[in-house]
């Protein structure tokens, strides 16, 4: 069996690094920048220089992929070049409409579209320990599983798009979340309490977990680096709010999620990481957090 991995940024390259490292086949790799390619080559990967050789040459396609017209392109291109029972395998977060459509092509060709979303951001990715949510045919499920456990812990979640619809409860929580801390740690600092202090008498309590272990030592030190962007995150929070709008639902608390993540759009602040959102906390409240003081 031959692999093929299609973009390979902040999640996909550590990503890809772990198909080739684990999985004993032939992993073939594109990506747009250079840097990427020679990292992955470095790794053990085979890159290429145009997509359409992992299209033509590879059985089982992986793509992680940050826009619906570069997702629907890749799966579109995948139909042309490649060949009948050839799975694809969208790890992007993807709307769930646009799945059911792609779905829908690729089964008219003879192949096989699974709708795998991950979670768990850059340090996962790395480690091999993502969640992955995986919807679509069952039995092509089962024969990239293994392919799949070398990144995480696949799940299937049931038919096509249940992976979308799955991926997005998790980043409407997630987001929540992330918020919830932001606005939390800007009380604490504006009361005058020591944010070191709070962080290491409530970590061990109902509000801990991998997040709250994650993201509030970045924001005590002030680092932004994103492990995982705001940007990202948002095309979830959109996406959760038009498949809501879809059902016909309200999402009160995702409404504010989205408006703390358009005003980090709005303020230059998109490409940094979630936990940045503390930001806005900070105009709001007049209080600068974390940091030197």
């Amino acid at each position: 069996m031959k692999i093929g991995f299609l973009g390979m940024g902040v999640m996909g390259l550590p990503m890809a690094k772990n198909v080739v490292k684990k999985s004993g086949c032939p992993v073939l790799g594109y990506d747009v920048a250079q840097k990427q390619l020679d990292a992955f080559a470095a790794a053990g990967g085979t890159p290429v220089t145009d997509p359409a050789e992992i299209y033509k040459q590879c059985d089982v396609i992986l793509q992680i992929l940050p826009t619906h017209p570069i997702i629907r392109n890749s799966v579109e291109q995948a139909v042309r070049y490649g060949k009948p029972g050839n799975i694809i395998v969208d790890l992007s977060s993807t709307a769930p409409d646009i799945i059911l459509e792609l779905n829908e092509t690729a089964k008219a060709a003879g192949m096989f579209l699974l709708d795998s979303p991950v979670s768990g951001g850059n340090p996962m990715a790395i480690a091999g320990t993502l969640a992955i949510m995986t919807g679509g045919d069952r039995e092509a499920f089962e024969k990239v599983k293994p392919i799949l456990s070398c990144m995480g812990s696949p799940v299937y979640t049931g038919g096509p798009a249940s992976g979308s619809v799955t991926k997005l409860v998790n980043n409407i929580i997630a987001g929540a979340y992330l918020v919830v801390i932001a606005e939390a740690y800007a009380f604490a600092a504006k009361a005058g309490i020591d944010l070191q202090t709070t962080f290491d008498a409530t970590r061990g309590g109902f509000a801990g977990g991998p997040v709250y272990e994650n993201k509030v030592p970045k924001l005590i030190r002030r680092d932004y680096e994103p492990g995982a962007r705001v940007a990202v995150h948002r095309k979830d929070i959109l996406n959760a709010k038009h498949y809501a709008h879809h059902m016909g639902v309200d999402t009160p608390m995702t409404d504010v999620v989205l408006m703390v993540m358009d005003w980090m759009n709005d303020n230059g602040h998109i490409d940094e990481d979630q936990i940045a959102m503390v930001k806005y906390y900070e105009e709001k409240m007049g209080v600068r957090v974390g940091g030197e003081n």
